[in-house]
This record gives C-alpha cells, structure tokens and sequence, in this order.
C-alpha cells in the first residue's frame, strides 16, 4: 500500500530575507517520516495574496495532504485565512468556539480581547479547529489544508494534534553508508544498485575531509530487508 503525500507551505516575507531561519520544515519532515507520510514538496512564498491562494490552490490539489505554517497571527499581514478562504471559496468570519477559546485565555492572562486578537478567531466555513495548547489562538483544517501558526513550539504542539487525527502509512525507514571516495569513483556501482533496487530511494551526499573527498550514500524505504539487501550490493559492488 502507498503511503499517503503531502506538502508543506512556509508562508512569510521574513522566512524569504533571512531575518528568520525556518525551524517548522524539519520538524514536520521527521514527524511525517515517523508518521508514514511522504513529504514530496515545501514551497515558501511571501505574505502576498495572490502567491498564498496560487500555492494552496495548486498543492491541495496534488497531495494528499498540505501543512502551513505562518501568517495566523494578530497583524495586518497576517493573512493566511483571508487566502485560505478565497482559495475554496468558502466565507470567512469570527467564529464563536474560536472567540470563546481566545476569550478563556485572555481573561485567565489578564489581557484585553482586542481587535487585534479577534482576528485569529476568524475561521473559515466547514474547517475543523486545530486545538493550540501553548497559546490558545487555534489553527485550523479545511479539506486537506492543515493551517497552523509559524512559531515553531506552537507550530510542533499543532503537528502533535493534527498527525493524531489523520492515516499515516509504513514508516520510512533509512541506512547510511559511508564511503571514502569521491561521487566520481563510486557513481557507476551506486547508478547500478539504484536501478536494481528501483523501490527504494537511494542518494548520494558528499562531503571534505581534513583534504580528502567522500560520500554518504543514503538508502530510504519502508521494507527493511529491501534496504538491508541494497547495501549489501552496494558493499560488495564497491568491495568495501
């Protein structure tokens, strides 16, 4: 049976100017892998409307499942669910469970329910709220949109809660070899057992070392005796 796809959508002009350093796509890439869905795309893009609607539009439509992650806040380019709803066509508005959970958690902080916050309890038609343990504004699922928030403790608290509620298939299972020589002397036995082992994914990382040249070859799949059988065909094919 096919593992079930997905994608990831990184949204924010900060993630795009280096002012921050994204933290969301390897946690989420890992908990997938454990989770036995395969991450096949991660697309970033600017807190820009028509580039948001463009990407779910397109990714939704590919994958079995999208996770997003950023522009669920309390600013005015916070804009993920204005772009969220247009790219369904389904109205969006204040919802009252939304404005209920973040009217709990500013009164017990002694915060004001401002304007502002009001906005994070805006939630599209027919989504499903994504409970936010860490700082109560939730996210939400429409279709096979999961949208969550950038900071990366609540992004991972809402990974948490969403894997627990979605089929995930065999889990990915990975060796790695080390081999010290360059890509050009191992290329012909690795494209060998690549072809040979067709299952499986196979790739080929290099490296420098105190002058000398390297590789790690990485073998992924879901059936560990396949794996376990490719390096050994690697091992004897390259006679280490």
């Amino acid at each position: 049976m096919t593992n079930p796809t997905a994608a990831m959508l990184v949204i924010g002009d900060e993630i795009l100017s280096g002012r921050t350093r994204d933290a969301n796509m390897y946690y989420l890439a890992g908990e997938l892998t454990n989770h036995g869905i395969d991450l096949k795309e991660v697309r970033v893009v600017s807190d820009d409307a028509q580039a948001i609607v463009t990407a779910v539009t397109a990714l939704s439509g590919n994958y079995d499942h999208v996770f997003s992650s950023g522009g669920i806040g309390p600013t005015h380019d916070d804009i993920t669910a204005d772009c969220i709803a247009r790219a369904f066509g389904v109205h969006l508005d204040v919802r009252d469970d939304a404005r209920a959970i973040l009217a709990a958690h500013y009164q017990e902080t002694g915060k004001e329910m401002n304007a502002a916050r009001l906005r994070m309890a805006r939630i599209p038609e027919g989504a499903a709220l994504i409970e936010n343990p860490v700082s109560a504004a939730p996210g939400f699922t429409i279709r096979n949109v999961h949208v969550m928030a950038g900071v990366p403790s609540v992004f991972q608290a809402m990974v948490v809660g969403v894997l627990a509620t979605i089929a995930g298939g065999a889990p990915l299972l990975s060796q790695t070899l080390r081999v010290d020589r360059g890509e050009g002397d191992i290329a012909e036995i690795l494209s060998q057992v690549a072809d040979d082992f067709a299952d499986l994914s196979i790739g080929c990382y290099p490296f420098q070392q105190n002058g000398a040249f390297g590789a790690n070859v990485v073998l992924r799949g879901t059936d560990g005796a396949r794996i376990e059988a490719a390096l050994n065909a690697l091992v004897a094919g390259l006679q280490i």
